[in-house]
């Protein structure tokens, strides 16, 4: 029996940053993406360099970016940030 994927949609509301690039061109980016016009959650996920194709990624509300933002900055040495993050990203900053 074949199943079929759901359609969706998503807008990159703001792109927060890229973290790395493999050789291939795919980048590892931070962003701030609404899913089926729901409210923007932070993203994490691989996609090409057109941003045409994505792969598997984690999607964070505002509680859960903050509290990974305290857990890096206690459990990782030497990544104590000395500001807290921007908080709901604003569509009409520079992407």
């Amino acid at each position: 029996m074949a199943i079929k994927k759901a359609d969706f949609k998503y807008e990159i509301v703001k792109n927060l940053g890229v973290i790395s690039e493999g050789k291939s061109g795919w980048r590892k980016e931070l962003n701030y993406i609404s899913w089926n016009g729901g409210a923007p959650k932070y993203d994490v996920r691989d996609w090409d360099s057109e941003r045409q194709k994505m792969g598997k990624g984690v999607t964070l509300t505002e509680s859960e970016i903050q509290k990974l933002y305290e857990l890096i900055g206690e459990k990782i040495p030497n990544t104590q940030p000395n500001a807290q993050p921007e908080t709901q990203p604003n569509a009409n900053d520079e992407q």
